[in-house]
């Protein structure tokens, strides 16, 4: 009970968006999670010394980061779980933190940059911009809580939705020309073993990071002006 007292706000929501997964409501949230997917291919391109020519996005949840160098193994790898990574630090970010007006304000000018450096169709470059603007309007018009509340729903949805993607990708439909295939046809193994990797981990690192991150109590306070805003 003393748990559940603690953490009431951060139940909720995993609720609420478990209630609404599969209604229109998340699909904008879910395609945020794709984009960070293709961000996560890019940034491991960059640090293993490639380069990213175009990132695009799609209304049907799907996406593509055309990398040019870099580490294969390491880039192919980055998509699923690079997303969980950066998910869980939005999530602990607005935990942990009263800069949120901050990192709301940071996430829209990352967003901004993907867009004019890497997006070159339609509408990957509206949802892009248009999602920096809603970001960069929150950071500026809205106090920290609400913006807590933003940082804490995009990383629920990302920590619910890439464990999920990735069962449904690798080994639901194993046939599919997912990640985990090009590693499978690339360094061996087979699609649902590298699936399967990338699932148990991603479990893992959820699981470890609730149990030792969230602390006595992750509720948002109203009521009271914290510092930092």
């Amino acid at each position: 009970m003393a748990y559940v007292k603690g953490h009431w706000q951060l139940l909720l929501l995993v609720i609420v968006i478990f209630a609404l997964w599969s209604t229109p409501v998340m699909v904008p949230l879910k395609i945020v999670v794709v984009l960070l997917h293709e961000i996560s291919h890019g940034l491991a391109a960059l640090l293993t010394g490639g380069a990213i020519e175009q990132i695009s996005i799609s209304p049907q949840q799907g996406g593509v980061a055309q990398i040019r160098g870099g580490s294969r193994f390491f880039t192919l790898s980055a998509g699923y779980l690079g997303s969980l990574l950066l998910g869980m630090g939005l999530l602990f970010a607005a935990l942990r933190s009263v800069a949120d007006r901050v990192v709301v304000a940071g996430l829209g000018v990352v967003f901004l940059l993907v867009a004019a450096l890497y997006m070159r169709d339609l509408f990957a470059l509206v949802f892009c911009v248009g999602l920096a603007a809603v970001l960069l309007a929150m950071a500026r018009w809205l106090d920290h809580r609400a913006c807590d509340l933003v940082l804490r729903v995009i990383g629920l949805t990302s920590m619910i939705y890439v464990p999920f993607d990735i069962f449904s990708d690798t080994i639901a439909r194993s046939h599919l020309q997912s990640d985990a295939w090009m590693l499978a046809d690339e360094f061996g193994g087979t699609t649902m073993l590298w699936g399967g990797l990338w699932l148990v981990l991603s479990l893992v690192a959820i699981g470890a990071s609730l149990r030792y991150g969230l602390g006595g109590s992750s509720n948002i306070t109203f009521g009271a002006t914290a510092e930092g805003d």
